[in-house]
């Protein structure tokens, strides 16, 4: 019989809470979606565990919101119209911050990650609104409508990428610090 791992479940249970945050209230673009994948990425000791965890818990509060928050349709939707732009930039990002964190975690790459990755979202999901949408001409006058009226969004997403990152790497550190017992000793904080 396998051990239980306590700190696979204990990443998990972080990353899934704070993807159930979406369900409150909150401004456009004001979530942890990004700041689940960099921290996944920095933290799960198998990398294909950022990949898959860090997605699943997106997708799952996604069906919650698209089928019993925001929706007044009877049809189920498991895929959103511009899911393959966003969970692109967010495979993207998951990539790239475990490229980042791949030696340790540090305050200052932290706080890169979460300015970094809101760039990342904002260029390639504005990208996938120009392409997909019909709301923009297909032209660079278009493109350059679009990023602008995207402006205001990535303010929230940058905030809350900071505000988010530092609740899940600084709540992990400080569960670590009181329990030893569940200290991850390949994590190198510095």
């Amino acid at each position: 019989m396998k051990k239980f791992n306590i700190n696979l479940s204990l990443l998990i249970g972080i990353m899934f809470i704070a993807a159930m945050t979406r369900l409150l209230p909150h401004p456009p673009n004001f979530s942890p979606i990004l700041a689940i994948g960099i921290f996944g990425a920095a933290h799960f000791t198998k990398k294909w565990h950022a990949l898959f965890i860090s997605i699943f818990a997106i997708w799952f509060s996604d069906l919650i919101i698209n089928n019993y928050v925001y929706t007044t349709s009877l049809e189920f939707v498991w895929f959103y119209k511009g899911f393959l732009w966003q969970y692109g930039s967010y495979l993207i990002i998951i990539l790239l911050n475990i490229y980042v964190f791949k030696n340790n975690i540090s305050l200052p790459k932290t706080f890169k990650t979460a300015f970094g990755s809101g760039a990342i979202f904002f260029l390639i999901s504005n990208f996938g609104v120009w392409i997909g949408s019909g709301m923009y001409s297909k032209n660079l006058i278009g493109l350059l409508a679009c990023y602008t009226a995207g402006l205001p969004f990535l303010q929230n997403t940058i905030i809350s990428n900071l505000l988010f990152t530092t609740v899940l790497f600084g709540s992990y550190y400080l569960i670590q610090s009181e329990y030893s017992s569940i200290k991850d000793k390949q994590l190198l904080y510095s």
